[in-house]
């Protein structure tokens, strides 16, 4: 059934109500562009245990030669987190950037810690800020990245 606006006298007063602030809000904050993109990716550790496995030179086509000593300083489980959660960061930053990886390489990216153990870019190509975040479950890494351009005002 379609909706009518005057079988619903208080939702249509409501909706009203909403679309002139949203005008408002719009006149009296004029709009920029700032997310230039947002990528997620979800990788299972166990899946980039067997490439290592298989391959250790994996770690080595993925980290760059900083985030490489870090991981190698890593034991047991923490190593293969780590692997991954760079891994899964540098595969968001692709598709925040909006090119997958090929035309952005692992060694074109590159995530250190900060003094408070939070990841952040130290290397991209992109010129404005970059927010990252992980998340290590289970089996499972996740991460988020938000490609944010630099306010010109």
């Amino acid at each position: 059934m379609a909706y009518r606006p005057d079988s619903y006298p208080l939702l249509s007063s409501v909706f009203f109500e909403c679309q002139q602030a949203v005008r408002l809000s719009f006149t009296a904050f004029p709009m920029r562009e700032m997310i230039k993109g947002h990528g997620i990716d979800a990788e299972e550790l166990s899946s980039i245990e067997r490439a290592y496995q298989k391959n250790p030179r994996f770690a080595r086509k993925v980290l760059t030669p900083a985030e490489l000593r870090r991981f190698e300083e890593l034991k047991g489980k923490r190593r293969l987190e780590y692997l991954a959660g760079r891994w899964s960061a540098k595969e968001a930053f692709s598709k925040a950037w909006g090119t997958g990886i090929g035309p952005v390489s692992f060694q074109d990216l590159e995530i250190l810690n900060d003094s408070k153990g939070a990841p952040y870019f130290s290397q991209s190509p992109f010129a404005g800020r970059i927010w990252v975040s992980l998340s290590h479950t289970g089996n499972m890494v996740i991460a988020s990245v938000i490609l944010e351009e630099e306010d010109e005002s």
